[in-house]
């Protein structure tokens, strides 16, 4: 799946945009939403009555248990789905169906469980299904069937048993809704042409399949499924595989098209898909006949915005068949565009769903960071249909190999597309930087859980999480460093021939690495691929590596944001791991030494006072670097002397190293400010978004206090000589430099020194803002710039402004473009404004559903809005809990986002209360979320205490 969030290019922040003000405190709305998702079960069932369930006579009765017993394995599935898509006499849209599954019994039952969620099936004879045995066996009758509503099952209690190896066919019919929820087989609404439109499409991963009809819905429970759909005439019908039969029938006296797909490959419940739609498409085929198409809105397909996608999927598919050694392994590659889609994408096998951010490209309206974005997120989504699809984990617990993998060869292979972006510096920023602001604190967790800490849906949607992405993509990029990628490709391509279309645990990913190392000579390691990666994935966290360059002594110790926080997980590695260190000594690489103890004298880092050590060469490792003084002194000296030097991504290092190891109090604050000052010389585009995230927390922290003003002024010196050199290589912005990061780095210093007061640079975003609204046909403000220019002009303007940003909003036919006006409206300084659009958040006619989490998080990063999202959330909870607390990213990032200013004493105590009262609803996917908030806020307050004076003295007297 793809990561939900993704690059925010156009700055840290849309707090920077906004000059301190003092507050406005507005009590938000209450609005009670209370509408009952599954509606009247009454209108989807032939039968009023139903089985009341025994009571439990304890919890230990297989039923209430999450996972499957191990007495059943299916083999396949024959699936038929018909969605109105027309809404009913009574106000609802459903679907309606039939579905078989075929299992074989391992070991003797009398009872069948089959996941089955808010799903009402026809009753046959006061039954929810049908037995009957193959190939000539009798099967035994159906005692009793009722519904296990915590656990998700249809259960089915036998008056015979089940017999080892005979196996069985079980039959049910369907009748549900088809909501707007997202989950399961859903509907989307999209108005073209001044038409409302109607499609039926699918999100299965995690627990969603059972939705759209009864399954063994774990990952390991693979099987091959028989789909059909039954479908409007002059729609189409799109699931996993090629159609193979697509015929118009009268059923039921109503003329429709039935289609019938191919038998897929041996698969899991999560990968199934589905679309019914009246999209339209562009297609290409491969020199081995691969068709692939790019699906989407007509509108969107004729106005060219699939091209883009379809011109770097071929190459990006090849690069893969090529760098796991093995064909891909479907027919076809259909990909499609989605009006509502909660996440960024899905890796459906063989029809891959996306937002239409993700997807689609308008060269005229859409940023060089949206292309980039697609770029990285098809690769993404194609790299598991190797990595998670050909070959699946057998549990949740170990999502984060297929997450962690596919987030890291997504910038091989969208280099292998856009070789000249050299996008996979990338990954320091968007990945490893991003996991370390997660694992250090106490409430992380390993990569790889045991397997009874996840069961529930709410604990396998937590696993989707920063630390599965984009810590498994750090920790799998530092394997790849220190095996070499040949190494690496090779032991890949062996475990994926091993395991295909089958499951596996991460250990059978180390067994065929380790082979690979076996067989390639010159190439030791101190310990085994087992032994060193186990380290890493078995506990949580990271170490931060103290090197004393007077000593050559090496030490490590795990890193924590708080510095006194005691961390209840044991490990039984004790927080130590075997550390692979590349390094260099002034400007020679030096070979890579590994510690692989607490501490060790390595005697070529003790360097004399005219040379410097820097380690963790081009940040190939997972773990943060400290020197003693010295050192750090003559690293500064070198930025400020010539920096370039110094490796890029490195210098990007030192930044958000020396930052959080201030927040950690273990270097002083003032050393970490300090290699800021640099930034007057650098045009690189990796350092600038790394000290500007850094500097963002800043904005946060101080937002409202004095330190602001000297901040602002510090900061304005720092972008001038930025913005200046742009203004000068684009003919007085008049134009975009050609070099890829080159735009980005152009973002940065329009938007930091428009909200620092560079003069010159207001007056440009208001004036381009201004012709827009003379003439809305006309738009002269870049595209790259836009997001920049749009929450500029709406932050210094009123109601007119947001007005005209709304009307712009609501016309936008390219997805990138409403974003943009979307996440700029929340720029505004006038509260009435910002508390009717929090309203809106809860109106789907306004706000989609999958758009309204991210709303409310901009509208959070504005100073002003801050107090008034989170009384709107409190006072909203059952809402936004019910909508999407069981949500993939999208809840725990919403509580993230709404907490990520708070550093008070007084905000805690709220957050702290926030969670005793709403303990009894719950908070889902958001739990560990909330934890980490708790605990971030709690390290703040402390590190406020001892800093604030100390970083008010020092902006104060470098912005003289």
């Amino acid at each position: 799946m793809g990561k939900g969030y993704y690059i925010s290019k156009h700055m840290a922040t849309a707090a920077m945009v906004l000059a301190a003000i003092a507050l406005v405190t507005i009590i938000a709305l209450s609005v009670v939403y209370n509408r009952e998702k599954s509606r009247n079960a009454a209108k989807f069932t032939n039968s009023t009555t139903s089985p009341v369930p025994p009571t439990p006579k304890t919890s230990n009765e297989p039923w209430d248990k999450y996972r499957l017993p191990d007495t059943l394995t299916p083999q396949y599935y024959n699936v038929t789905l018909w969605p109105r898509l027309v809404m009913n006499a009574n106000g609802t849209y459903i679907f309606t169906g039939n579905s078989g599954v075929m299992f074989t019994c391992v070991k003797t039952t009398d009872l069948i469980l089959i996941h089955s969620n808010k799903l009402n099936l026809t009753l046959f004879k006061g039954h929810h299904a049908k037995l009957t045995g193959v190939s000539g066996v009798t099967a035994p009758a159906i005692k009793t069937t009722w519904f296990q509503t915590e656990t998700q099952y249809l259960v089915i209690q036998l008056e015979g048993k089940l017999k080892p190896g005979k196996s069985y066919w079980l039959y049910t019919e369907l009748r549900g809704e088809l909501a707007d929820d997202l989950k399961g087989f859903y509907r989307s609404e999209y108005m073209e042409d001044g038409e409302k439109k109607i499609i039926a499409i699918s999100q299965m991963q995690a627990t969603y399949a059972r939705k759209a009809f009864p399954c063994f819905d774990e990952p390991g429970m693979k099987a091959v499924f028989h789909i059909t759909l039954i479908h409007d005439l002059g729609t189409t019908a799109l699931s996993n595989s090629q159609e193979i039969k697509t015929e118009n029938v009268q059923i039921d006296g109503t003329a429709v098209t039935r289609t019938i797909f191919e038998p897929t490959k041996r698969m899991s419940t999560y990968l199934v898909a589905f679309l019914v739609s009246d999209f339209t498409y562009i297609s290409a085929a491969d020199d081995k006949g691969v068709l692939v198409r790019i699906w989407a809105r007509r509108k969107a397909i004729e106005d060219g915005q699939g091209d883009y996608a379809l011109r770097i999927t071929q190459p990006i598919l090849e690069f893969f068949e090529k760098y796991y050694n093995t064909s891909y392994p479907l027919s076809k590659s259909d990909q499609i565009a989605l009006p509502d889609f909660e996440s960024g994408a899905m890796e459906n096998w063989g029809l891959v769903t996306y937002r239409e951010t993700a997807l689609l490209y308008d060269p005229k309206t859409s940023a060089n960071g949206n292309k980039q974005r697609i770029a990285t997120v098809v690769s993404h989504e194609l790299a598991h249909m190797w990595f998670g699809n050909l070959v699946t984990v057998k549990w949740w617990n170990d999502l984060w190999l297929n997450e962690g993998f596919a987030s890291y060869v997504e910038y091989l292979g969208a280099d292998h597309a856009e070789p000249t972006w050299n996008i996979k510096d990338q990954i320091i920023l968007y990945d490893l930087q991003r996991a370390f602001s997660v694992d250090s604190l106490t409430s992380s967790h390993p990569l790889s859980r045991k397997e009874e800490e996840v069961n529930t849906p709410s604990e396998i949607s937590e696993m989707f999480s920063t630390i599965s992405y984009s810590k498994g993509a750090a920790v799998l990029k530092m394997l790849s460093e220190f095996l070499t990628e040949p190494v690496f490709a090779k032991g890949l391509s062996n475990y994926l021939n091993q395991f295909a279309f089958g499951s596996s645990v991460y250990s059978d990913l180390w067994d065929h690495l380790q082979k690979a190392v076996d067989q390639t000579p010159g190439l030791k390691l101190p310990y085994s691929v087992h032994e060193i990666m186990n380290r890493w994935i078995l506990q949580m966290g990271f170490p931060v590596v103290t090197i004393d360059t007077r000593t050559g002594n090496v030490s490590q110790k795990h890193f924590l944001l708080e510095k006194d926080a005691v961390v209840d997980r044991k490990s039984e590695f004790n927080y130590e791991w075997f550390v692979p260190i590349k390094w260099m000594k002034r400007d020679q690489v030096q070979d890579q030494l590994w510690l692989l103890q607490k501490s060790a004298i390595h005697k070529p880092m003790k360097v004399s006072k005219s040379e410097w050590v820097l380690a963790n060469l081009h940040v190939s490792g997972y773990f943060r670097v400290n020197y003693d003084l010295g050192n750090w002194e003559r690293l500064l000296s070198q930025l400020e002397s010539n920096h370039q030097v110094i490796p890029v991504v490195n210098r990007a290092q030192i930044l958000d190293d020396a930052f959080n190891l201030a927040r950690a109090s273990i270097i002083n604050i003032t050393l970490a400010l300090r290699t800021t000052k640099y930034l007057t010389h650098e045009r690189e585009y990796i350092p600038w978004e790394a000290a500007l995230r850094n500097l963002n927390y800043f904005f946060q922290l101080f937002g409202r206090s004095e330190v602001y003003g000297a901040l602002q002024a510090y900061l304005k010196k720092q972008v001038k000589p930025l913005f200046e050199h742009f203004g000068t290589i684009s003919s007085n912005w008049t134009t975009v430099p050609s070099g890829h990061t080159d735009q980005f780095t152009q973002i940065i210093a329009l938007s930091l020194a428009c909200s620092t007061g560079v003069e010159g640079c207001r007056e440009l975003t208001k004036s381009w803002f201004k012709r827009w609204m003379q003439n809305h046909h006309v738009n002269v403000i870049h595209p790259n710039l836009r997001s920049t220019v749009y929450c500029d002009a709406i932050a210094a303007g009123g109601a007119e402004e947001w007005n005209f940003g709304w009307q712009m909003f609501q016309k936008a036919t390219v997805a990138a473009e409403a974003v943009k006006l979307r996440s700029a409206l929340a720029c505004t300084k006038v509260p009435w404004l910002l508390n009717r659009y929090l309203q809106y958040t809860m109106n789907p006619e306004k706000i989609r559903k999958q758009d309204a989490a991210s709303t409310i998080g901009y509208i959070n990063s504005n100073i002003i809005g801050q107090p008034l999202a989170w009384d709107f959330f409190r006072a909203n909870y059952f809402y936004f809990f019910k909508v999407y607390g069981t949500g993939s990213f999208t809840f725990s990032r919403l509580i993230g986002d709404i907490t990520s200013r708070f550093s008070t004493p007084f905000e805690l105590s709220q957050l702290k209360q926030f969670k005793k009262d709403n303990a009894e609803i719950g908070f889902g996917s958001g739990t560990q979320a909330l934890q980490q908030a708790i605990e971030k806020t709690t390290a703040k307050i402390k590190w406020l205490a001892e800093n604030k004076e100390p970083v008010l003295q020092w902006f104060t007297s470098e912005s003289e």
